[in-house]
């Protein structure tokens, strides 16, 4: 049966049917779940939510509690969730949680997808554990689950650019001082920017060579399909909506669909624009291959009046000057790849060495943290140059 009781009532083991009140005053995502953490009770009581809704079929009764007739399901709402961050890990601890989430997103946004190009309504409550997921990870540590997500295949970009742009969002948010509603706001709205994707003639999306002038048009329609397919949707929130519509806009004026310029262009889409474009350009595509990751961040600095400029350098220091899997010179001559990024420092990350330009030969691999090392990078180095095939090998494995 299900019974309202004061938040001051409950109990760890009851099962929380739903939660009374307007959405920004609650802690959580889910809205129907077992309390079964203790952090989340104290939240809980904590917070501005005076009754609860229990189901004592599935979880612990209180005894006093009035039977009343069940309450009407609410829409899906972006409320804040409880939030415990776990220390930063290194970059190798995180990479084999990181890889499953990455395998279990991607059958998600296809399903997700599969149904709005069936014309389906986009449910954003089916969307908010997978933002989570990714928030969590990105929280544990930024560059593995990015990383990645950028080793997508062609077959899989227009999925897995979703997740990529998703936690290249959450990271961006944290780093702008965005509050956790907020960021995961952000985070829904990656994961949903390019769905309008889905309503584009699949021989257009996946044409191998480039486009057409009028095929160019049909495709720049797509940020307008898809912010109508998620109004259609479960209360998506405004700025996912306005990150669907407005990421292809320039702080010049000069973007697409609506030549927004400077300050029309809300925070998100901005934010959105940026990680939407590196994502895009350090991905294998249907059309072109990847560029490398750090040289792509030194194009995009020098496309003038394409990103807020404010964006960009927060952008800069959550990817860092050198992601992780750029292939570096150092000092010493020696050859490396950059596996993890220092907290604070942009230019000392975490490398492992393997190569000598000096004997030109390979050396025994070694984990070199270059901030605490007289070593320090000289430059970035192609590996394609260096007939380097499987550099993704050292950073890849946990």
């Amino acid at each position: 049966m299900i019974k309202k009781i004061p938040t001051q009532q409950v109990k760890l083991g009851m099962f929380i049917q739903a939660l009374d009140g307007p959405w920004l005053s609650h802690p959580f995502w889910k809205t129907k779940f077992l309390l079964d953490d203790p952090a989340d009770l104290v939240a809980l009581q904590r917070s501005q939510v005076v009754e609860v809704w229990i189901d004592d079929g599935k979880g612990l009764d209180v005894a006093s509690a009035p039977a009343v007739p069940p309450p009407v399901a609410q829409p899906a709402v972006m409320a804040a969730p409880t939030v415990i961050k776990p220390g930063r890990l290194p970059a190798g601890a995180e990479v084999e949680r990181a890889a499953a989430l990455v395998n279990r997103s991607r059958q998600q946004v296809m399903s997700l997808f599969g149904e709005a190009r069936l014309g389906k309504a986009v449910d954003a409550e089916q969307c908010l554990p997978l933002v989570e997921e990714v928030a969590n990870s990105v929280a544990r540590n930024p560059s593995a689950l990015i990383s990645l997500a950028r080793l997508k295949t062609k077959d899989d970009y227009t999925y897995l650019h979703s997740v990529a742009v998703c936690a290249l969002m959450v990271s961006l948010s944290r780093q702008l001082g965005l509050d956790e509603a907020q960021t995961r706001e952000a985070g829904l709205a990656g994961l949903l920017h390019d769905v309008g994707k889905m309503m584009m003639p699949t021989e257009v999306l996946n044409k191998p060579g480039q486009l057409t002038d009028a095929e160019f048009a049909v495709m720049r329609s797509h940020p307008m399909r898809g912010y109508e397919a998620l109004k259609e949707g479960n209360a998506v929130p405004e700025a996912a909506l306005e990150v669907c519509l407005h990421h292809h806009e320039k702080m010049d004026g000069s973007g697409y669909p609506h030549r927004q310029a400077g300050e029309q262009i809300s925070l998100l889409s901005r934010m959105g624009a940026v990680c939407d474009v590196y994502d895009a350009i350090t991905s294998n595509r249907p059309y072109k291959n990847a560029w490398d990751a750090a040289g792509s961040l030194q194009r995009m600095a020098q496309w003038q009046g394409h990103f807020d400029p404010r964006v960009f350098q927060a952008f800069v220091k959550c990817v860092g000057i050198y992601p992780v899997g750029s292939l570096v010179k150092l000092h010493s001559g020696r050859l490396a790849v950059v596996v993890d990024q220092h907290p604070t420092n942009l230019v000392a990350p975490t490398v492992k060495l393997f190569f000598s330009t000096k004997s030109q030969m390979p050396i025994p691999v070694e984990l070199l943290d270059l901030a605490s090392s007289n070593d320090r990078i000289v430059g970035r180095e192609s590996a394609a140059d260096w007939g380097f095939k499987n550099l993704d090998d050292f950073w890849t494995r946990a």
